[in-house]
């Protein structure tokens, strides 16, 4: 094990580098320019320094590694910091997308420069903040402290509309945490403390876990978003700019689903097994509804967040299911969803700073101008249908089986997805990409440029590597998945005999 404090430096490097930032001095064009290359630079070294903890992780050891323990609040609130197999994979998508984002906005963005790449660097310590947090309040404030970096980045560099997604995407959030600060003092006051892993294994009274579940998953289902409380997605993701779409879908949505595995299962267990038939069914709506309601899109931005919708549908089905392949299923798509979904909004971004317009009927022909933009947005889009070869079958494959196990009515409806997101993605991809080029503004487009290359080829890798080679991903959740399992079900099994007994 490290002597050093390594999670607390990957958390809070980018914050450091956000202050470099805010030194910097300049004219206008030489604070800009040193702006980009700071941040840059950050999210690489924080990149580097996570490696190192995936490096020494131990994957056979279902727990919290990297603990870092420190008196913080007299009540007993403390500064506690770990990962385990399902937070870790999280924290490192957040460290990888992150540079991704950053040469994203390299020419995109020309105003308040500093201020921005200072919101992407505070936003990246929140959200690795809220993987690695072990005591409940620090959680919370690393959760809810996200929101303000994405308020802005929406709110200020964001489209024509973007007061009111701003607006509406911070209101619904921050309603559904309001009721998950009076749980954690409900929690607070039966385990007569905050720290995660004792709640952990802190009996929890059966009225109390239903009550608290409820709290939690009023927050985590609008963080997903759950179906019906996604509608702030579509307008946040068209409003924000492209960095923006894809740190909220590739990371922030991952929250909802992170909280249901570190809470709602594992704190929860007799009430996530009640309402399992309620989230399978929000799921099943989810998954059928949103994809037949990108297929009416006429805004490419708009058609890939109802997608994201109907993906994270099969991540709530699978967690719920309780079963080794649907809790690993879910795991793993998120991981395949923040890659792919992030690389479709980066795919976005390319040709609306060409053409300024995300209208799918502007486009057409493309293949003719950009052949090779052609070929790496076919690649997201098959990840995005779920092409075996790609990281996207994997994890619906798994989450089908595992949910199938449990509840086969809702395994029949979730496949409908699967049939239905190969309709509006490969409609998509027809209409922008194939066909005659006849629109004369597209005459000039060009092909990808070097920075373009860089940031879309790593996830074309990544994409096929973890669809033709899971275990990387698997393997580093599989006990911590295993250990989650067996409590949810042993506490289930318990309750079920002791029911017979009476």
């Amino acid at each position: 094990m490290t002597t050093w404090p390594i999670l607390s430096v990957t958390t809070f490097l980018p914050v450091v580098g956000a202050l470099i930032v805010y030194l910097s001095r300049g004219d206008d064009e030489a604070a800009q320019r040193n702006s980009r290359w700071i941040a840059l630079w950050t999210t690489l070294i924080t990149f580097a320094v996570s490696v190192i903890l995936v490096m020494r992780f131990d994957p056979s050891n279902a727990d919290f590694q990297f603990v870092e323990k420190a008196n913080w609040l007299a009540t007993g609130i403390t500064y506690h910091m770990g990962v385990d197999g399902i937070s870790l994979p999280l924290v490192i998508l957040t460290t990888a997308i992150m540079p991704f984002c950053i040469i994203a906005s390299w020419k995109a963005i020309t105003s308040r420069v500093r201020e921005y790449m200072m919101a992407f660097l505070i936003l990246e310590t929140l959200m690795v903040g809220t993987f690695s947090a072990l005591d409940l309040v620090l959680f919370y404030l690393f959760f809810e402290g996200g929101l303000i970096p994405m308020f802005l980045i929406i709110g200020v560099w964001g489209g024509p509309r973007r007061v009111y997604a701003s607006f509406k995407f911070f209101l619904y959030t921050l309603l559904g945490s309001v009721l998950m600060l009076l749980a954690i003092m409900a929690l607070y006051w039966n385990g007569g403390t905050t720290d995660i892993p004792t709640l952990m294994h802190t009996a929890v009274p059966r009225g109390l876990q239903t009550w608290a579940w409820l709290a939690f998953f009023a927050s985590f289902a609008v963080k997903m978003p759950m179906w019906p409380v996604h509608t702030w997605l579509p307008d946040a993701h068209v409003e924000a700019p492209t960095a923006g779409s894809v740190v909220l879908a590739a990371i922030l949505l991952k929250m909802g689903g992170y909280g249901f595995l570190r809470f709602s299962l594992p704190m929860f267990p007799l009430a996530s097994h009640d309402f399992a038939p309620l989230i399978f069914t929000l799921s099943a709506i989810a998954i059928i509804y949103t994809s037949l309601v990108a297929l009416m899109q006429e805004d490419m931005k708009k058609l890939i967040a109802y997608s994201s919708v109907a993906h994270m549908g099969f991540v709530t089905m699978g967690i719920f299911a309780g079963t080794m392949q649907g809790v690993a299923g879910g795991m793993f798509q998120m991981i395949s969803h923040g890659i792919v979904s992030g690389a479709l909004f980066l795919c976005v971004g390319i040709v609306y700073d060409r053409l300024h317009t995300r209208e799918i009927a502007a486009y057409g022909g493309l293949v003719n101008r950009m052949p090779l933009y052609a070929l790496t947005f076919m690649v997201f889009t098959m990840a995005n249908v779920g092409l075996p070869g790609t990281s996207g079958f994997v994890g619906e494959f798994m989450t089908l089986i595992g949910t199938f196990k449990v509840s086969i009515t809702t395994a029949f409806f979730a496949s409908f997805g699967v049939i239905l997101s190969a309709a509006y993605a490969l409609w998509l991809y027809r209409k922008v990409v194939f066909g005659a080029l006849v629109k004369p503004s597209l005459m000039s487009m060009k092909d990808l440029t070097l920075r373009e290359c860089v940031t879309l080829f790593p996830l074309i890798a990544l994409t096929i590597l973890f669809g033709v080679y899971p275990k990387p991903v698997l393997d580093m959740s599989a006990a911590s998945v295993q250990q989650l399992v067996n409590n949810y079900n042993t506490a289930v099994t318990a309750v079920k005999a002791a029911a017979l007994l009476q």
